[in-house]
């Protein structure tokens, strides 16, 4: 099994907070889970605002059952479209993908 773990970090952008952005991104990458059949466990979680603003904002915590579906999700269309979206309301992004 193979983890795939993204965190980002949002901006306030066309009009929205970061939190906004944080819950938009949360949204479109929930949208995936059933769209791409090779996931096997797909988890969002929105940093709390009361939280550490020294936090991450948004972080994926996914698997898959091998790396070749790892890249299967990764050059998906939906994932694609999903991933050019986030980028334009991330100010960073933090991933590790590892074996377990």
């Amino acid at each position: 099994m193979v983890k795939h773990i993204v965190c980002w970090n949002m901006t306030d952008t066309n009009g929205r907070t970061k939190f906004e952005n944080a819950k938009l991104a949360a949204e479109t990458l929930l949208s995936l889970k059933d769209k791409i059949n090779v996931i096997r466990k797909f988890e969002v979680g929105i940093n709390d605002e009361r939280a550490s603003k020294d936090n991450f904002d948004v972080t994926l915590i996914s698997e898959f059952d091998s790396f070749e579906d790892l890249d299967i999700y990764q050059k998906h269309p939906e994932h694609v479209k999903a991933a050019a979206f986030i980028k334009t309301i991330r100010i960073t992004k933090a991933a590790v993908d590892f074996e377990v």
